[in-house]
């Protein structure tokens, strides 16, 4: 199926299961095809009315030049208004930030909960400008493979397993894709600069947030999640023997949890 943005951009989604609306929305260099959201649709799907789509550049969704974050968030909202107008959002890693940028426009967006936004509040690691500035010439100069190689740097992909990478099939869906890494780090770069997270930029989000981590995830990772669930005054939960690799049986719990309730969850903090 697909839906048309405002700018004409046709986006490909899924819809499956019964009950509220839930969108799920991916991270860099994942769409339906290749990520974690068909696992998880699948499950919340014995709850929920489960909407997954292919972020633009990607998968069976369009493009269109002169990218603009905005575009993205309009882009949610086609496929907000298939769901009927009302929806609770899951995103991971840049799809949470996307999705909490998304919610502070759109108010159709009632719920948000957010795995793993990659932010970086503190010196517990390296920056990530010079990252992203490879990754910009690398596609600046249509070198797709360098730029997606500089990205599994910046995530920490040991070098002997970005080179088994590059002898997969996989490979070649990434290279397809990387040209959007640059629309993921217009969404996250200057959320990476050591620094506290800017107290205004999500003043006028109206939805309530959960934000989530994966206890066996390094250090940065959980101060930038806990930061940013003590600026929203949101509940914070670390999955147990989870990394950014979240399994989809240990998070769909949790979520259904979340979206499914009527009240605020009563969640254990970690």
């Amino acid at each position: 199926m697909q839906v048309i943005s405002k700018d004409g951009t046709a986006i490909g989604y899924d819809r499956v299961g019964q009950g509220p609306a839930v969108i799920l929305v991916d991270a860099a260099m994942c769409y339906r095809k290749m990520g974690p959201s068909a696992a998880l649709a699948r499950l919340l799907a014995q709850h929920f009315t489960v909407f997954t789509y292919d972020r633009r550049g990607r998968g069976e969704s369009g493009d269109a030049p002169g990218y603009n974050v905005a575009r993205e968030i309009e882009d949610l909202d086609a496929v907000l208004q298939a769901a009927g107008g009302s929806a609770a959002v899951w995103g991971t890693s840049s799809g949470g930030v996307l999705a909490l940028d998304a919610a502070t426009l759109l108010a159709g967006i009632k719920k948000v909960a957010i795995y793993e936004a990659p932010l970086i509040v503190d010196a517990s690691r390296p920056t990530t400008e010079r990252d992203w500035q490879q990754i910009d010439q690398a596609l600046e100069a249509g070198r797709r493979g360098d730029a997606a190689n500089a990205f599994l740097r910046l995530v920490g992909v040991p070098g002997f397993v970005a080179a088994v990478i590059r002898l997969l099939p996989l490979w070649s869906k990434m290279k397809a894709i990387a040209p959007t890494l640059a629309y993921d780090g217009a969404i996250v770069r200057d959320l990476q600069r050591g620094k506290p997270l800017p107290a205004g930029r999500w003043t006028s989000l109206g939805a309530r947030v959960l934000v989530m981590d994966g206890a066996k995830s390094p250090a940065w990772m959980r101060n930038g999640n806990r930061a940013l669930a003590d600026l929203l005054h949101a509940p914070y939960r670390s999955l147990p023997g989870q990394t950014h690799a979240v399994k989809a049986k240990a998070h769909a719990p949790a979520l259904t949890e979340f979206f499914g309730a009527r009240k605020e969850p009563a969640l254990a903090t970690f």
